[in-house]
């Protein structure tokens, strides 16, 4: 089973996130995310989601 994010813009913000990584990866998942929220939009939900999908994959 995968999880997918629902939602276009939320999809870019993972994107974005993934692409700011690259090139400045000693920024905090933290201060990702509020960049990614404002950036995109995104709803209490989807900053929550991607919030868990940025923490979750920094363990792997």
């Amino acid at each position: 089973m995968s999880i997918q994010p629902e939602g276009e813009e939320l999809r870019k913000a993972i994107r974005w996130v993934g692409e700011e990584r690259k090139f400045n990866s000693s920024i905090s998942p933290k201060d990702l995310v509020e960049k990614a929220c404002l950036k995109f939009d995104l709803s209490p939900k989807n900053a929550e989601f991607l919030a868990r999908f940025l923490y979750e994959n920094d363990r792997l």
